[in-house]
């Protein structure tokens, strides 16, 4: 049941994905930009309505109290595709840095350039980050909108060593914004690089913001530290729960790890 399951949510989570970009194109092109968010977050409540009823895994986002006013930069784990949809209809006006690539994707990419995303050529990352800090500065002085940027930059499997990139630390240098991390370990049951969708519920927290101002190597240790002690206790938590999903080699080591130092 577990594969028909996942192969049945799969097909309709894409089909979805399509019939929508294509059947919301008008209203969503003659829209003003911001009104126009109406149907990401549509798409992306219903993904989440598809994935609960067919593969049966809710989802349980907390800490709303966390997210400041206006701008700020959304700082998530980024284990899963579910990472990616889950977390903006909760912002005002989100803003995503992406690969140019994505916007040459037909519909995908016209609904990307619609949003003014911050798009990154391939190359120098020294260059690449330069651009991306004067971009963001520019749209954010248009308007106040809620940068996501995740910090380890590829999806990693759950239990992972941390392995963050120094681009969120010039961000948020240069742009003097609070951040919020966001812990989770929806990489158990949307795993990467697989089709299966374990049942369950994926439990994610906005935790609370980071204040702008801090030195860069005060900034990463909060960050670094506060996102892998909540997404600890969320393994943790979802490796007792009463059916687990299966638990990759990672999730499994930093457990034995994590009761090794209880018992110590």
């Amino acid at each position: 049941m577990l594969q028909i399951r996942s192969l049945a949510f799969n097909a309709a989570f894409y089909a979805s994905m399509i019939i929508q970009m294509i059947l919301w194109t008008p209203i969503y092109f003659l829209s003003p930009r911001k009104r126009a968010w109406f149907i990401p977050r549509f798409w992306s409540r219903s993904s989440l309505w598809l994935y609960e009823k067919i593969a049966r895994t809710r989802s349980d986002i907390t800490g709303l109290e966390n997210l400041p006013e206006g701008s700020f930069i959304l700082a998530p784990k980024h284990q899963s595709f579910w990472d990616t949809i889950a977390f903006f209809p909760y912002l005002d006006d989100p803003l995503y840095i992406l690969k140019r690539e994505l916007t040459w994707i037909p519909f995908f990419g016209w609904y990307i350039k619609k949003m003014r995303m911050i798009p990154v050529d391939r190359g120098s990352r020294s260059k690449a980050l330069k651009m991306v800090v004067s971009s963001t500065r520019a749209e954010l002085e248009r308007n106040p909108r809620q940068l996501i940027i995740y910090p380890e930059g590829t999806r990693r499997p759950p239990g992972a060593e941390p392995a963050y990139k120094y681009g969120i630390v010039e961000l948020y240098n240069k742009l003097g914004l609070p951040v919020v991390p966001v812990a989770h370990v929806a990489g158990l049951y949307w795993p990467r690089r697989k089709f299966l969708r374990f049942p369950g519920t994926i439990h994610a927290r906005f935790l609370p913001a980071i204040p702008p101002g801090l030195g860069k190597d005060e900034f990463m240790a909060r960050l670094i530290g506060e996102t892998e002690a909540a997404c600890d206790k969320l393994l943790m938590e979802a490796s007792e729960a009463d059916n687990p999903p299966p638990l990759p080699p990672t999730a499994v080591e930093r457990l034995r790890q994590l009761r090794d130092t209880a018992t110590a």
